[in-house]
C-alpha cells in the first residue's frame, strides 16, 4: 500500500465524506487516490485560504471532522 492510499484509506475510517482543497504539487499522489475514492467527495476551492474556511464552516455546522488538502509551499504558507 502506497502512503497516498494509506491517508485516504485512513481519512474513510474516520468517516470522512468531503475534502475541501486546492491541489498541487507534492499532493498529486494523494489526489489521484482521492479521485478513484466515490466515498470521499472533493470540493475545489479557488484559494487555499478558502479552502481552510470551508473545511472550518462545515466541521462547525455539522458537528464533523472538516479535511483541507493543499500543496507544499505557497499553499501551506497560504492555509
Amino acid at each position: 500500500m502506497k502512503g497516498a492510499e494509506i491517508v485516504i484509506d485512513a481519512l474513510k475510517k474516520e468517516g470522512v465524506n468531503i475534502v475541501f482543497g486546492y491541489p498541487g504539487g507534492v499532493m498529486i499522489p494523494i489526489f489521484d487516490v482521492l479521485y478513484s475514492t466515490p466515498e470521499i467527495r472533493f470540493l475545489l476551492t479557488r484559494h487555499e485560504q478558502g479552502a481552510v474556511h470551508a473545511a472550518d464552516g462545515y466541521a462547525r455546522s455539522t458537528g464533523k471532522v472538516g479535511v483541507c488538502m493543499v500543496t507544499s509551499g505557497p499553499g501551506a504558507t497560504n492555509t
